[in-house]
């Protein structure tokens, strides 16, 4: 089966010891899929083509069109001219404005806010028990980018994977950050793998739009090696997710609920 992540591109390279030479590089594939549910037009993603249907699935439950991969009767996918057809047996299904009009939520007397309607009835405050040593937390990270092989050919796609204690159960790669997150949901419902105390590993930037993605999926732990913003880490303390980011060799930055990262020392301040 072709390789349907990457493409080889013609190019002009430079270097100082040859100059200008005709040469070869493997680029990301991107491709529109139009999503249609119940024979209505429902969004339009911009993706890597790989594990398109997990990643249907995926997008659909973080925007509450759905709550269990049952309710989905069929999926027929159309990849030469970009189509995903759904049929759903669910009366979820709202007015295009719902998924597209801003508001700001509350919930247990804090401040919280989201950028669409969706997103306060999906958005999950975390539940897990589940603790790491920082000795994991590194370990998630280098698996995850070690196993990351279209983005060693490429350099332009966003990992994600979602670790239990023993490593990686699935990992996702995609042009877009919420698709990769999308692709590891879908797989996850299709599959019926319960993710309450999972841990979500992630090599872009924690956003306030990539936090609220994990508590839709119900993740309490989010490792990420990049840095995030400062609503994204409220969002973080108020929706009880641990978010740790900044995670580059040995070191890391806990910015939210560091409670559950445990090391033989105490934290010092």
């Amino acid at each position: 089966m072709p390789d349907r992540s990457t493409a080889i591109q013609p190019i002009v390279s430079y270097s100082p010891e040859q100059g200008l030479y005709a040469a070869e590089d493997q680029v990301a594939l991107e491709k529109p899929m139009t999503i249609v549910v119940n024979e209505e037009e429902f969004a339009t993603l911009v993706c890597t083509p790989t594990h398109v249907e997990e990643l249907v699935v995926g997008f659909l439950a973080s925007e509450g069109v759905i709550l269990f991969h049952r309710e989905i009767e069929s999926i027929s996918l159309d990849d030469d001219l970009g189509f995903a057809y759904v049929s759903i047996n669910s009366n979820r299904v709202k007015e295009a404005s719902f998924y597209s009009k801003r508001v700001i939520g509350s919930c247990c007397g804090k401040s919280r806010q989201f950028y669409f309607q969706s997103d306060v009835q999906t958005a999950k405050t975390a539940v897990t028990k589940r603790t790491l040593t920082p000795e994991q937390c590194l370990g998630f990270m280098k698996e995850m980018q070690d196993n990351s092989l279209v983005f060693k050919n490429t350099g332009g796609v966003h990992n994600a994977a979602i670790c239990d204690t023993d490593g990686i159960i699935v990992d996702r790669s995609d042009i877009g950050r919420h698709n990769a997150l999308d692709k590891l949901y879908g797989y996850c419902l299709m599959n019926g793998i319960q993710v309450r105390d999972k841990v979500l590993v992630f090599s872009g930037r924690l956003s306030s739009e990539v936090l609220t993605k994990a508590a839709k999926m119900g993740m309490g732990i989010i490792l990420s090696k990049s840095a995030p913003t400062n609503l994204a880490i409220r969002l973080a303390d108020d929706l009880n997710i641990t978010a740790v980011g900044f995670i580059r060799g040995s070191t890391f930055n806990v910015y939210a609920h560091a409670e559950r990262i445990s090391a033989d020392v105490p934290v010092t301040k």
